[in-house]
């Protein structure tokens, strides 16, 4: 069973053997339609679309009106009905990839555990590690039947955007912003209107995970390197603009044998929704 990361190589044996679902999480922020197009023009045989909006991504307002954030949890029964639509069942090894480093497939990652569905990997290196070694792609769309997997007790965790604001008062737990240190500092109005980072939050931009080629570090050097930002993962909460490559950083804590961190899934895009809420600046 792969939990973590799983080579091109792994996977091009995995693949041909039964019970094994692909898909492929392309997506670009700024082009919704990047992703299925991109999916369309090729992608791994066998592989099924999963759009980060329609899929990974629930509603952005809550019943009483409050902005949830620009990409907030699905629907938990939704989801489940969307991993069964795939056919996936509860003893199935799903395995997610994108073209960016693992910065969407993180996130399908994180969702199959949050419904507890442990047998979930990302290909390390992505689409470009496929087909670096020659490995072939299709235009084809499998159709597989339904699957069965059920919900089960998840196995991570996440905090209220009420929790983040009580840490920062009480800075009880370590809090890290996974966007690029510009966005960290406040300096991209381009992409977040409100600049700044949640008080108190460390910045470990999720590409620091990963090496020249796209693919994640070892494993030593990622808790060495993780190991200047936190001491106690237990006490950590990940964090980024829309809860999407907080999933990222997630990963690789797990890649380095740190585990029990938490997601704070609305991220900025929820947190400078509410002017009341302190942001700081710089560095």
């Amino acid at each position: 069973m792969y939990t973590t990361l799983i080579s091109a190589t792994q996977l091009a044996s995995l693949s041909e053997q039964a019970n094994t679902v692909i898909l492929d999480c392309r997506h670009d922020l700024m082009d919704a339609s990047f992703g299925q197009k991109a999916y369309a023009t090729g992608h791994l045989p066998g592989a099924q679309f999963a759009h980060l909006d329609l899929h990974l991504s629930g509603k952005k307002l809550a019943a009483d009106g409050s902005f949830n954030g620009r990409h907030p949890l699905p629907d938990r029964d939704q989801f489940i009905q969307n991993l069964q639509a795939w056919g996936i069942n509860n003893d199935t090894q799903v395995i997610a990839y994108d073209a960016h480093g693992g910065m969407y497939a993180a996130r399908l990652w994180w969702l199959l555990r949050w419904v507890g569905h442990a047998a979930v990997a990302v290909l390390d290196g992505g689409l470009p590690a496929w087909t670096a070694l020659g490995l072939p792609l299709s235009q084809s769309e499998p159709q597989l039947a339904c699957g069965a997997i059920q919900a089960r007790p998840s196995l991570v965790s996440q905090v209220s955007v009420d929790q983040v604001l009580a840490n920062v008062a009480s800075s009880e737990l370590i809090l890290v912003d996974a966007r690029s240190p510009d966005r960290y500092r406040g300096e991209n109005e381009s992409i977040d209107p409100v600049g700044g980072h949640i008080p108190g939050a460390k910045n470990r931009f999720f590409k620091d995970n990963l090496q020249v080629d796209g693919s994640f570090k070892s494993a030593l050097q990622l808790r060495q390197e993780w190991s200047t930002v936190l001491t106690d993962s237990n006490k950590a909460i990940m964090q980024c603009g829309s809860g999407v490559t907080a999933c990222h950083n997630l990963l690789a804590l797990e890649v380095a044998g740190y585990t029990g961190a938490s997601l704070y899934p609305g991220s900025w895009s929820q947190w400078c929704a509410v002017a009341e809420r302190p942001v700081a600046l710089g560095a």
